[in-house]
């Protein structure tokens, strides 16, 4: 009777498999050997400092980056970093593609795009699309108050004068008036079928869906109405 081996594999076998082996294992070193890909490192502070903001930032803010002379320009990673929100200086630690910590530094200035006239516009002006251009300006020239789109200006009446390149403020400007104090209205009443006009004055000024008070001058009664078109004021029963 035959013994048997405690080794199934035939000696052929067990060489391919320690070939194979050894392709294998020389294949994962020369893997692990491979440099990290390398990044652009105005990108890289870009993500920390956004990161670091978290819900501060605004909706299309984005930062403008200037790295000091003589730093490198790639790396694989930010280890550390710390930034003034106030200022925008920041220092961050950087891993290279060769694994080694390289100290950079520079100013991430927060930059958000908003609408700014290009001319001086005066009290009662009607903003036009051509009066205005979207320009990058840095966050701390943007307060909290500032008109951030376009479509927020185009259409508007002036209340206080825009000086061209700065933006403007939610409060100075407004939907344009359609009845100005003193005026002459039409009121309209109606109630059911019935329908009933009269004659009015209005004694405050009013944008379009605005209420306003006029005096009707059948009466010489004081009503409130609401603004509905130039000269057309709603009354409620």
């Amino acid at each position: 009777m035959s013994r048997l081996s405690l080794n199934p594999l035939r000696p052929a076998y067990r060489s391919a498999l320690r070939r194979l082996s050894g392709a294998l294992f020389a294949a994962v070193l020369s893997l692990a050997a491979l440099p990290a890909v390398a990044a652009e490192i105005i990108a890289l502070v870009s993500e920390r400092a956004a990161q670091e903001f978290g819900a501060a930032m605004p909706e299309r803010g984005f930062f403008d980056i200037r790295l000091a002379d003589g730093l490198p320009r790639e790396g694989s990673f930010i280890r550390e970093f710390w930034i003034d929100r106030d200022t925008g200086q920041f220092i961050a630690n950087v891993i290279t593609d060769l694994g080694e910590v390289r100290r950079v530094w520079g100013v991430a200035t927060l930059t958000q795009p908003v609408p700014v006239p290009v001319r001086r516009l005066m009290p009662d002006d009607i903003v036009r699309a051509e009066d205005v251009e979207m320009v990058d300006l840095p966050w701390a020239r943007v307060n909290a108050y500032a008109v951030t789109e376009a479509e927020g200006l185009v259409g508007m009446q002036v209340r206080r004068m825009l000086s061209p390149g700065r933006p403007v403020q939610v409060q100075s400007v407004q939907p344009p008036i359609i009845i100005s104090r003193g005026e002459r209205v039409t009121i309209q009443l109606s109630y059911g079928t019935l329908e009933l006009s009269a004659e009015g004055k209005a004694i405050s000024d009013a944008h379009l869906g605005q209420e306003v008070r006029v005096v009707n001058l059948s009466s010489n009664k004081t009503i409130v109405g609401v603004a509905r078109a130039d000269g057309l004021v709603e009354a409620s029963y």
